[in-house]
C-alpha cells in the first residue's frame, strides 16, 4: 500500500487531540488552501476563497516622488492637534520612519535634487578644446589628400620625363643649394 500525503495528514489530525479546535497546523493550512484552489477551478456554483499569501506576486518596494515627500512633510508640519500626524500617516499608508527619513533628506537638500536628476552615469563635461581639435583634424585630412595628389602628380611627371628622355632637376638636391 502506498502512503500519500493526505492520508498522513488525516492520521496526524486524529493523533493530536490536545490541539485547540480553532488552530490549524501549517500542513492543514496548505491542504485547506489547495482544496479551496481546487474548488475555485471546479466550476460555477462553487464558492471560491481568497488564495493564500504564497500565491500572490512578489511585492515591490514603494517609491515616492520628491514632490510627494515635500507635500507630506508640509502637511505634517501643519498638524497642530495631537493625533493629526497619526491620522495623516494612516490615511496615506505611511510610517513615522518615513517622515524622519524624509526630513533628513530635506535638510540635506536631497529632495530638491530628486525631481531633476536622471538615473545612470553622469555625462562627462564637454571639453572646451574639443571643437578646436575637430577643426584641426579636418584640416589635417584635407592637407593629407592634397599631399597625396601632389605626390601622384610628381610620380607621373617623373615617368613622363623618362619616357620622353627629358632630364629633370633632382628635387632632393634643390634644398641643399
Amino acid at each position: 500500500m502506498g502512503w500519500n500525503s493526505r492520508q498522513g495528514e488525516e492520521a496526524l489530525l486524529r493523533e493530536s487531540p490536545e490541539r485547540s479546535s480553532g488552530s490549524r497546523s501549517e500542513t492543514e493550512r496548505s491542504v485547506g488552501d489547495e482544496l479551496s484552489n481546487a474548488a475555485a477551478s471546479a466550476g460555477p456554483g462553487v464558492v471560491a476563497t481568497k488564495p493564500g499569501p504564497e500565491v500572490s506576486a512578489r511585492p515591490s518596494r514603494r517609491r515616492f516622488a520628491g514632490a510627494y515627500k515635500l507635500e507630506i512633510l508640509q502637511q505634517a508640519g501643519a498638524c497642530k492637534e495631537p493625533g493629526e500626524v497619526g491620522a495623516l500617516l494612516r490615511r496615506e499608508g505611511l510610517y513615522s520612519s518615513h517622515l524622519s527619513a524624509w526630513r533628513r533628506q530635506r535638510d540635506r537638500g536631497a529632495l530638491r535634487e530628486l525631481s531633476a536628476r536622471k538615473r545612470g552615469r553622469r555625462p562627462e563635461p564637454p571639453n572646451p578644446l574639443a571643437a578646436r581639435v575637430a577643426e584641426l583634424e579636418r584640416e589635417k585630412r584635407k592637407l593629407e589628400r592634397r599631399l597625396h595628389r601632389a605626390e601622384t602628380i610628381i610620380e607621373i611627371q617623373k615617368k613622363t620625363s623618362e619616357l620622353l628622355g627629358i632630364p629633370l632637376k633632382n628635387l632632393d638636391n634643390e634644398g641643399d643649394d
